[in-house]
């Protein structure tokens, strides 16, 4: 059995110091009249003006190539904005999935007008982005999709069923991962990905998944022979299974795998600040040095990428750990400090627990199940 390397991380340079001052008061004057409870949303808050605050800014885009209104600053500065965000319970859901993961997977696969026509508009906050990848009935099993893209001339033909989008309703596109071959049988051959304009596709219906808190962020998207225009294929035709997993990397290794309940930790030291108790010292003390390895594990990723090295193995540990400790949180809380979940408490502490205790499962659910994880995990320590 061989260890998984985990490059160290460099110490942070002055300019990624300076940067972290020079957003965190950004943040601060952004978000001066947000709520802990709305805090405690982090990446589901959905909020074009913010997004688009940030890109004026800045702050998307910010290792891509300038020619495509990219600011090519490296990939800690990067994660300084992305965790100070998270940390701030910034709203950051009109940007977030297209500044992750799309706009890198466009410089990486897509044509040069694609990248013309997309990115640009991503950098300055203007354009939203959905996942269009899980399945009814497949779990986290990507490669069982049986969503079909037919090409018939200059278009596509698409029908098939993706659930879980997260913001389909907001966005303006997702990347479609679909079979342009073959049968599910097939596996990874025979998958494509294509760009799908959410708002301008003939055959596309979008319905919501409301879930546990009440909150309309999750949907349903039906293709039933939805016409895309082939020169929005991104990459090659059969080739998709190989890029989705270079975009997953990108999508479980950022700061967002173990800061989600970030504001749950916030509002519980605030409260125990008033009271003596040894073993709440002591579990905090825990919870914070569990969070302090994981955010080393995540900026070592942040390293890997920067790099251009194959991160899928320790992103998808980090995705993992990361998911137990986020879903642990409430858990502690509530046996540190007796209080009923309830979201329209004027606590601040009992409406950001009931949020968290809400969301909480969803998880270890998105961006791969904690099983496919662990086998992905298995394989590369070549016990499977």
């Amino acid at each position: 059995m061989s260890a998984i390397p985990f490059p160290a991380p460099p110490a942070d340079s002055d300019a990624v110091v300076a940067l972290r001052a020079e957003f965190r008061a950004f943040l601060a004057e952004q978000l001066n009249d947000r709520s802990p409870r709305q805090r405690s949303d982090n990446w589901y808050g959905y909020d074009r003006a913010f997004s688009r605050a940030m890109g004026q800014a800045g702050y998307l885009g910010m290792t891509w190539p300038k020619q495509y209104g990219g600011h090519e600053r490296t990939a800690f500065e990067r994660a300084v904005v992305v965790e100070e965000c998270l940390a701030a319970g910034a709203p950051v859901g009109a940007h977030w999935i297209a500044d992750r993961q799309s706009g890198p997977s466009i410089i990486k696969f897509g044509t040069e007008e694609q990248k013309q026509l997309i990115l640009p508009r991503i950098a300055k906050g203007e354009l939203s982005f959905g996942i269009g990848m899980s399945e009814p009935d497949s779990g986290s099993d990507l490669a069982a999709t049986r969503t079909k893209a037919v090409r018939d001339g200059d278009v596509y033909r698409v029908t098939g069923t993706k659930v879980w989008t997260s913001f389909a309703h907001e966005a303006d596109y997702v990347i479609l991962f679909c079979r342009t071959s073959g049968t599910p049988a097939d596996r990874h051959k025979g998958t494509s990905q294509l760009l799908v304009d959410l708002k301008n596709t003939p055959g596309l219906t979008i319905r919501p998944i409301i879930d546990l808190a009440g909150q309309h962020h999750f949907n349903e998207m039906h293709f039933e022979d939805a016409v895309v225009p082939a020169s929005m294929l991104l990459g090659e035709e059969g080739q998709g299974w190989d890029q989705v997993m270079s975009e997953l990397a990108f999508e479980r290794s950022g700061p967002e795998r173990f800061l989600s309940s970030i504001e749950l930790l916030v509002q519980l030291i605030e409260v125990l600040k008033t009271r003596q108790s040894d073993a709440a010292q002591i579990t905090v003390g825990r919870v914070t040095a569990r969070l302090a390895v994981l955010r080393r594990l995540s900026r070592s990723v942040a390293g890997m990428l920067q790099n251009h090295q194959d991160a899928g193995l320790q992103a998808s540990i980090v995705k993992d750990i990361g998911a137990l400790f986020e879903q642990g949180l409430p858990d502690i809380a509530r046996e540190l400090i007796d209080c009923e979940p309830d979201p329209r408490a004027a606590s601040a502490y009992a409406s950001v627990l009931a949020n968290i205790v809400h969301n909480a499962p969803s998880w270890s659910l998105r961006g791969g199940t904690r099983e496919i994880l662990r086998g992905i995990i298995a394989r590369g320590l070549g016990t499977r």
